[in-house]
């Protein structure tokens, strides 16, 4: 039945209406013809043709009463269909009215017909008085029992195409669907229905072929016949096909966001709670959406891995902890004449030149750039994350990173690096809303202290005693400078100076990131 919907709307979807009165017409005439000559043969009259005529001006003028094609509702949907500029949210709007009022028409008005008709007809075959009267009363039993099959679902499924078509790719009309009655009442109602109206008509049939008495068997054809003419078709076509179209576009929504795909959205074309699940459905993937931008934007501003522990474990992940870490501070030598001899612009494009060489070879040696500081950067290693030999991941990232900015750089750039293991403090500190991850701790300060001295000892890469002490590996190329004073230590601070040049190639690390 969806496909005889689709098709039905791409063809005339600017008289969509009309096409919606033709296809209710069908089942409609078929099966008010074989309830009334049911009520003719059980008169035992043979006026068939006045009772078909009878019967199909009924069912045209019932149709027409029901789906009321020329009615306001539907006129901006057709408009809009036949290529016309039109305010789409209200045509959709229109829709849900149409087909809460159609259903109200439906209901109210199929009974009292049926009932109409069933005198008329029986009137043709000459019936009169009471007998009139019961075949009212059986006429509104018929009537209520077809209303229930087509109220929803052959109404929602009607208007699928023409919903799916206004709203689009967008949500105008996730707001739409009411969540009561729901599905599964409608359905049940629908079934309800359904079943009446077989066991009706096999009442009916069961006593115009009074041969059942004397062949109890033909029971059995009359049921068949029944089942395979009207049972199946009706039940199948009009109440569990279109009532399966949105379960499986939910279960194949479910499938395509399991599977990262988040750019299709559900269809939010039924008025229950299917179609308010629909909209909830494209609500939760466009906040999975939002996470998924916010993540990427966050793993900008913020070292992707530390993002990622956030994200999943909570911000209180970061409490405070004591950890022995490897701290490096790299920095650029005399980059304050360069930056009042060039622009702003020049200047920032300097900087972000060298940390884009600086964050990847601490990222991909396990550690984190902690913070950008001015014309330097700080970074640790085995914080927050946990990192075996962070010592030796740390001097081989300083390896690196010092060969990659004279291949970018020439001599045009020149850099310092400090590196000193110990314990800090590792934790978010912060308030009024603004925290931040960071170390505290003697351990930081040396090494900055140490990025310092390398401007004395003119070695591009200084470590401390506790850094060498460490290593695991202890690379080629280290020369001890001797116990230098730092600022705000009351002892010398024994330093070693790495030659980068002895030492290219000979880290495992340092050959994968800066493949060499």
């Amino acid at each position: 039945m969806d496909r005889i919907w689709q098709s039905t709307w791409d063809r005339y979807g600017a008289r969509y209406s009309w096409a919606i009165w033709a296809i209710m017409f069908a089942p409609l005439l078929m099966t008010y013809l074989l309830w009334s000559y049911a009520v003719v043969s059980l008169e035992k009259s043979s006026h068939f043709v006045e009772a078909s005529v009878f019967t199909g001006v009924a069912a045209v003028v019932l149709a027409y009463v029901v789906v009321l094609p020329h009615g306001r509702p539907f006129r901006l949907t057709q408009r809009w269909a036949a290529g016309y500029e039109v305010d789409r949210a209200r045509a959709l709007a229109d829709t849900y009215s149409w087909s809460r009022a159609a259903g109200v028409r439906s209901f109210g008005i199929l009974p009292l017909w049926t009932a109409l008709l069933s005198m008329g007809v029986a009137a043709i075959a000459g019936g009169t008085g009471w007998r009139l009267m019961q075949y009212a009363v059986v006429g509104v039993a018929l009537g209520i029992a077809m209303a229930l099959i087509g109220l929803h679902t052959f109404v929602q499924g009607a208007l699928r195409p023409a919903r799916l078509a206004l709203a689009g790719d967008t949500g105008i009309g996730d707001t739409l669907p009411r969540s009561r009655p729901t599905f599964a009442a409608w359905l049940n109602l629908s079934m309800l229905g359904s079943v009446f109206t077989f066991a009706g008509a096999g009442a009916m049939w069961g006593a115009v072929l009074d041969r059942t008495r004397e062949t109890p068997v033909l029971v059995v054809g009359i049921a068949a016949a029944l089942t395979i003419g009207l049972g199946a078709p009706i039940t199948v076509a009009v109440i569990v096909s279109p009532s399966l179209r949105p379960i499986h576009d939910l279960a194949a929504g479910t499938e395509r966001v399991a599977a990262g795909d988040y750019s299709r959205r559900l269809p939010v074309v039924q008025d229950d709670d299917l179609g308010a699940l629909a909209a909830s459905f494209n609500r939760m993937q466009a906040g999975l959406v939002e996470r998924q931008r916010l993540q990427a934007a966050f793993g900008t501003y913020v070292d992707p891995a530390l993002a990622a522990r956030l994200l999943e474990q909570g911000d209180d992940v970061f409490t405070g902890e004591r950890r022995q870490v490897t701290v490096m501070f790299v920095d650029v030598r005399d980059f304050t004449p360069f930056a009042e001899a060039n622009s702003a612009e020049d200047t920032v494009a300097r900087l972000n030149t060298l940390f884009e060489i600086v964050v990847p070879a601490v990222v991909d040696a396990g550690g984190h750039v902690n913070k950008f500081l001015g014309d330097g950067a700080l970074a640790v290693f085995n914080a927050p994350n946990d990192l075996a030999d962070h010592a030796d991941a740390a001097v081989s990232a300083a390896v690196l990173i010092h060969r990659l900015v004279a291949e970018r750089f020439g001599g045009a750039m020149r850099i310092g690096i400090g590196i000193n293991s110990g314990v800090v403090i590792a934790g978010t500190i912060g308030g009024g809303g603004k925290l931040e991850f960071t170390l505290i701790g003697d351990t930081v300060n040396v090494a900055a202290r140490v990025e310092q001295l390398t401007k004395t000892t003119g070695d591009a890469i200084l470590l401390t005693q506790q850094t060498v002490d460490a290593l695991v590996s202890r690379p080629r190329g280290l020369t001890d400078r001797g116990a230098h004073a730092l600022k705000g230590k009351s002892a010398a601070v024994p330093v070693f100076g790495l030659d980068p040049a002895m030492t290219k190639g000979t880290d495992a690390i340092t050959t994968r990131l800066g493949g060499g």
